[in-house]
């Protein structure tokens, strides 16, 4: 990967949306064109970073954003890896508010219907 790719201010813009997960569809709405030419600037993208996943791409984005060097060691890499687990993990666990680990269980619901009576009803009736 290219760590000094040479980017059009709206190729930044895309590579942006990709690397924070965007799918060509909404970049496209998002920025008011077709996803043709959001395809089509992504294709530019990759030739210019030396990449051919939206994952490298991301990864790329990420890297020359915060200043990370691309030549880490593996032990470097995992360091780094399980600290953005660790800040990220408990945002994960409480998504819907509850701050338990497990799938919150279905609770059943039975339907009870009852009819009233009517006096018509009290009439027909016999002892």
């Amino acid at each position: 990967m290219e760590a000094r790719a040479e980017l059009t201010k709206r190729e930044s813009e895309i590579a942006e949306l990709v690397a924070w997960g965007g799918s060509k569809k909404e970049i496209a709405s998002h920025l008011f064109i077709s996803e043709r030419t959001v395809e089509n600037h992504i294709k530019n993208i990759y030739s210019k970073v030396g990449c051919g996943k939206s994952n490298e791409l991301s990864a790329w984005w990420f890297c020359t954003r915060f200043h990370i060097s691309f030549d880490l060691s593996p032990l470097k890499r995992s360091i780094i890896g399980f600290c953005f687990l660790i800040i990220t993990l408990p945002q994960i666990a409480t998504v819907d508010g509850n701050d338990t680990w497990t799938r919150p269980q279905r609770t059943a619901t039975r339907v009870v219907r009852t009819r009233t009576r009517t006096r018509k009803d009290e009439a027909n009736f016999e002892f």
